[in-house]
């Protein structure tokens, strides 16, 4: 298989699944993955004909950095986060890891639609029964260029060949705020120390300065807390996404209109709220 960027990897961990039942992660940034697919991540790792595929976009030059990689340049960086990366692999017995190495400008640039053929080769290979990728109201914008190319690389393909779901994860930005009818829950209460395993070997992220893996831990225990408000906790870890599967269902639903009906559907459920105990 052949891809844009002559310096884009394939990795095989010696360990790697030999499932044909495919969760598939397509992720802008090294960790990005292990941050927002651990629900495909553990049915990978747990199924007995399950196994995980990742795919990481950029090439992880733009990193924060601090203390002992504060002064490394961004080839080193990047050698690092592959690295890095490569070791989340082995942990998580992927089946297989793609490193793609695009510059974020390209995954940020509408024009580029050579990351989407990519992605369609690395779904066409593996046949994904779901694919998590990042969701449409991230703040990032390297984020949202790889959700709106996975939507687009998904479209291209005949329905027959499609994922049967798309999911939109948390990263630079979290769900819990939808309606609960607008987001989808994924119960990451097993295997607390794989995941923990995952988000640890980043070291270039965590000692560099960016508290990664207790800020995605602490979040998914704020989402199982919060989650339900009259009764005790009936899981540990919860991580949310919104259900982008009408978008690979439907080729003429609008991507930007679609988004915006969730912020609409939230304003209407808070209005509904509000006016409930409030004498008008």
């Amino acid at each position: 298989m052949t891809f844009t960027n002559h310096s884009a990897e394939v990795y095989i961990p010696d360990n790697a699944k030999k499932g044909n039942k495919i969760y598939m992660a397509l992720a802008a940034h090294q960790d990005d993955v292990e941050i927002m697919a651990a629900d495909g991540i553990l049915k990978g790792f747990a199924g007995k004909d399950s196994a995980f595929v990742a795919v990481v976009t950029t090439d992880g030059a733009g990193s924060a950095r601090d203390g002992i990689y504060k002064n490394y340049s961004d080839e080193e960086m990047m050698k690092i986060r592959r690295a890095e990366q490569k070791k989340a692999a082995v942990v998580g017995e992927y089946k297989a890891l793609y490193q793609l190495n695009y510059q974020s400008n390209a995954v940020k640039s509408p024009n580029n639609i050579s990351i989407a053929e990519d992605y369609v080769k690395i779904i066409k290979k593996h046949k994904p029964v779901a694919v998590y990728t990042h969701n449409l109201l991230d703040k990032h914008n390297t984020h949202l260029g790889v959700a709106v190319k996975a939507v687009t690389a998904i479209r291209s393909l005949p329905k027959s060949e499609r994922p049967k779901n798309l999911y939109g994860c948390e990263v630079w930005r979290n769900l819990d705020w939808l309606p609960d009818a607008e987001k989808t829950a994924f119960d990451l209460s097993p295997f607390e120390n794989l995941q923990a395993a995952l988000l640890g070997v980043f070291d270039s992220q965590i000692s560099g300065g960016k508290r990664y893996d207790l800020a995605t831990q602490g979040r998914r225990l704020s989402n199982a807390t919060y989650s339900e408000s009259h009764s005790v906790d009936n899981v540990k870890s919860l991580s949310y996404a919104l259900d982008l599967t009408p978008l690979i269902k439907d080729d003429k639903l609008d991507i930007i209109d679609f988004a915006l009906s969730k912020i609409e559907a939230f304003k209407k459920e808070a209005e509904s709220k509000l006016k409930s105990v409030i004498v008008l």
